[in-house]
């Protein structure tokens, strides 16, 4: 606990020693000014916050149900009860604030990647300074033990980086010279010299954190419903707990007492405390046990979707496979293959595609781009470069047929054709290995009741067909363009059954249109990715398959604890309910029903947390 949770143990501790101190005196020494002191030293707080929400005109919660029902206890001679309920009311709120304590300590563990500050060299001493301070493109100093405060890339140094707080992932990464490394890493061994890529506001971690720190306004629809239930539910029972204390001795004459006991009994009973605390609290829990295998979900609304998903729509390249070509073969038609690659290379260096960033490394040094070339990328097609009275196409067989020049028959693979001034000069043919954890992933999705799984590509019939072979994919579409992607997307959704969800996984390149109409988006990009942790509604740090079955499992798991919380509260509370209405439950009872089960099922979302 912490400090403020101290001081609120102990002062509940007071109050129960006092109180049972009072019951253990004989009934003529317990006059009813001495339960006062018990009764304030809890009650204030809640009195406290009943008279803001009166002044702000929400005065039906449940500090204003138990602040009424305690005082009608007082009015009616029932001190004991009083001071109980309030000591008991307490003791639930005590458990509410160290379940939240605990769920926060939860995502704690990620949000302990903010950077305190960045080292730069300055007179050739080093100094730390706030990493906001930091413009692009300086060389800051990361030392052994200390974690990288900005994106940048290696200029100096090699060493072993954890990446346990992003990814989940225990085994450490090597990084050396031109390596790329984000931001919340530890740099576990070497001196490392990084030239940073962007200010730290665009850095991952900022990204990440302001992602995290936001979930929670992205409610799921059990959440939704529990606030719009709690808006209707406490207007109804504090006016039927007026009724209960007027109308029966109106109508039947005397007892006032005994029906203004059952009113107040009655207050008790129907706070709503235990769902309006442990619903977010369970979702709350979800999020933060996802956070820590490196799974970040920006909000409870994509948690209870996630749970639904019967239709999962893959990309290929990065997804279903590493998204790190190569080129296998050149294959030249009429020109040297050193001539076809630095032809492709003039065109593709105006791309960032990842087939593009393979051509480059595979072709010979070029020299430097004339401001007069004029590039224009077309996404699933390829480049279109014009350079004076030169055009030089480099792509797939769509982008070729559409100035009229014919391709040879495709092979299996993913090609880039060239061409220069309508004459055709060969292909490039570059390959992309499957990830090794596919196969077992998509099993595993089937065995949790993911009915269909569809991979998307503009690769080839040929190519496509291979890969679904090899991974296991049941279903897949090749050839499509970002629009025929949504169509197909489309298509897909108008198959779903009632109530279900389609979750769309990709890297957020080139695929926004199909991402529109996904229920729920998951990002496979590589660790830092931009695309992948603003497009998505749910990433996946470490970029591996198998997390995709473990964010369901703990979907699954929250709804199934939220919906045994709304059942299990609801089903005591009616319960009580109809006893106290016609006097056959006590003070007691109604402790029961709304503390007790308060503290159950706060005890039970916690659950959440071990997922």
């Amino acid at each position: 606990m912490d400090k403020h949770q101290r001081r609120e143990a102990a002062l509940i501790a007071l109050a129960a020693a006092l109180f049972i101190a009072l019951q253990l005196q004989p009934a003529a020494a317990r006059p009813l000014p001495l339960y006062l002191l018990p009764y304030l030293i809890v009650g204030l707080p809640v009195i406290r916050g009943a008279v803001r929400r009166i002044v702000r005109g929400q005065f039906l919660d449940e500090n204003f149900l138990i602040t009424v029902a305690s005082i009608g206890a007082f009015a009616i001679g029932e001190a004991a009860e009083a001071v109980a309920v309030m000591i008991f009311y307490r003791i639930g709120h005590l458990f509410e604030e160290i379940a939240v304590g605990k769920s926060r300590r939860a995502i704690s563990a990620l949000l302990d990647i903010y950077p305190n500050s960045a080292n730069i060299e300055v007179d050739g001493e080093i100094i730390s300074i706030d990493p906001d301070d930091v413009e692009v493109g300086t060389l800051i100093i990361i030392r052994p033990g200390e974690r990288i405060p900005i994106d940048g890339i290696i200029e100096s140094g090699s060493s072993l980086l954890d990446t346990s707080a992003l990814t989940g992932e225990s085994l450490p990464r090597a990084v050396t010279v031109g390596d790329e490394v984000v931001s919340g890493c530890i740099n576990s061994s070497g001196l490392l010299k990084v030239r940073t890529t962007c200010e730290f506001a665009d850095s991952t971690v900022s990204r990440i954190l302001d992602m995290v720190e936001n979930a929670t306004a992205n409610k799921a629809k059990s959440e939704n419903f529990i606030t719009r239930f709690a808006a209707v539910y406490t207007p109804l029972v504090v006016t039927a707990a007026v009724l209960v204390a007027v109308v029966p001795p109106l109508l039947l004459g005397g007892e006032w007492v005994r029906w203004l006991r059952s009113a107040c009994t009655f207050l008790v009973i129907s706070c709503p405390c235990a769902l309006v605390l442990s619903v977010p609290l369970s979702f709350f829990g979800g999020i933060g046990a996802a956070s820590r295998h490196g799974v970040l979900i920006k909000g409870s609304n994509y948690l209870e979707a996630l749970g639904k998903c019967r239709i999962m729509v893959m990309d290929k390249t990065g997804t279903l496979t590493y998204g790190r070509f190569s080129l296998r073969a050149a294959k030249p038609q009429g020109i040297s293959e050193a001539e076809l690659l630095a032809l492709a290379a003039r065109a593709e260096r105006y791309s960032d595609h990842p087939l593009a960033q393979a051509v480059l490394a595979a072709a010979p040094a070029l020299p430097p781009a004339d401001p007069a070339e004029q590039a224009e990328e077309i996404a699933g097609h390829g480049v279109i470069l014009t350079a004076g009275g030169t055009q030089i196409l480099a792509g797939n067989a769509r982008l070729l047929a559409r100035y009229g020049i014919e391709v040879p028959q495709q092979a299996a693979g993913t090609v880039i054709h060239v061409a220069e001034n309508g004459l055709y000069h060969g292909s490039l043919h570059l390959g992309d290995a499957p990830k090794p954890e596919a196969e077992a992933a998509l099993r595993e999705l089937r065995s949790l009741g993911v009915d269909r799984c569809v991979m998307l590509t503009g690769d080839n019939e040929a190519a496509a067909a291979a890969l679904a072979a090899e991974v296991g994919i049941g279903e897949y579409r090749a050839g499509l363009l970002p629009g025929d992607k949504l169509a197909q997307v489309e298509q897909l959704k108008a198959q779903l059954p009632p109530q279900q969800t389609l979750a769309f996984v990709g890297d957020g390149i080139n695929d926004a249109p199909a991402l529109s109409l996904a229920d729920v988006v998951i990002s496979m990009g590589r660790l830092g990715s931009d695309a992948a942790v603003e497009a998505a509604d749910i990433v996946l740090m470490d970029d591996s398959l198998a997390k995709l079955a473990l964010a369901i499992r703990i979907s699954r798991k929250t709804v199934g604890i939220v919906r045994q919380n709304i059942v299990f509260s609801l089903a005591v509370k009616f319960v009580i309910l109809g006893l106290g209405i016609f006097g056959h439950a006590s003070m007691w009872a109604a402790i029961f029903a709304d503390v007790g089960v308060m503290i159950i099922a706060v005890l039970n979302a916690m659950r959440c947390l071990r997922i």
